[in-house]
């Protein structure tokens, strides 16, 4: 197999997760910590409809922790005719506020990239049993 051919069948075994990022002057300890507690507050989430959390299913892309500890969350939904689509990004801003050290949270829905079930993890896959 061509180093081109592994690195896509490596990146395609990957789950396509958020990437938290950091433009903040936090100490790099406070925010790897605040990064792991949204992430887990962001598993709490789910779908009504889908019984996977949405960081799994891969709707969130990205999580940005600023200076005064507020956090913007860039999110997607399953499509745009989605039922949950009042009710999930409040669920996140909630979730993502809980965590503490969190000032204020943003969360902004974007359509690109589309969302894939090419973007869920393999816990999501397990869960829905789409092997």
């Amino acid at each position: 197999m061509s180093n081109a051919a592994e690195a896509k069948a490596a990146d395609a075994a990957e789950p396509k997760v958020a990437n938290v990022q950091t433009s903040s002057a936090l100490p790099p300890e406070e925010t790897e910590r605040m990064g792991t507690d949204i992430v887990a507050a962001l598993k709490t989430v789910f779908d009504p409809e889908i019984p996977a959390d949405i960081y799994e299913l891969g709707l969130i892309y990205k999580v940005d922790i600023k200076d005064d500890r507020g956090v913007d969350v860039e999110m997607t939904l399953t499509t745009p005719n989605c039922p949950a689509a009042a009710e999930l990004p409040t669920m996140v801003e909630n979730a993502v506020a809980s965590v503490p050290g969190v000032g204020v949270v943003n969360v902004n829905i974007v359509w690109d990239p589309a969302w894939t079930p090419d973007r869920m993890s393999d816990e999501a896959r397990l869960v829905l049993n789409m092997w």
